[in-house]
């Protein structure tokens, strides 16, 4: 990220905790795609069917449960949870909340910089695959 564009922590827990997710959905989304591409040129109905397994309420909820924030991303996670929304249709209101917090985090270290952070919590994300999608609901 370019360096004028960067918050401080502080600036970056002033902004909405549905700000936060909103751009937090795109940084998340983002390192899922680029972790997918990474592991070889496929199709793209390949790649995007990849990508809705790891991009949804349902993973998003059960990884939030599994990670260990830090104080800060721990209030930020639960700013996120507790922010009112419209839930859609396809998630359970549980699960959409949590995802929300989970986006939110990761819209706050975007925002604030903390890149090594970021790429910490991702890496935990994407070592948890077989376990939670081989554990569905």
């Amino acid at each position: 990220m370019i360096n004028n564009m960067l918050l401080s922590e502080q600036e970056a827990r002033q902004f909405s905790p549905l700000t936060l997710a909103f751009l937090g959905d795109s940084v998340y989304e983002f390192m899922i795609r680029t972790a997918i591409v990474k592991q070889g040129n496929t199709a793209v109905h390949k790649l995007h069917n990849a990508k809705i397994k790891l991009v949804c309420a349902f993973y998003q909820a059960r990884v939030s449960e599994k990670l260990i924030f830090t104080e800060q991303e721990q209030a930020v996670f639960q700013r996120g949870k507790n922010a009112v929304s419209t839930i859609p249709k396809s998630a359970k209101p549980v699960d959409y909340r949590k995802a929300t917090g989970l986006e939110a985090v990761f819209g706050y270290l975007h925002l604030s910089g903390n890149t090594q952070r970021l790429e910490e919590l991702f890496q935990q994300i994407w070592n948890m695959q077989a376990e939670i999608l081989n554990n569905k609901e």
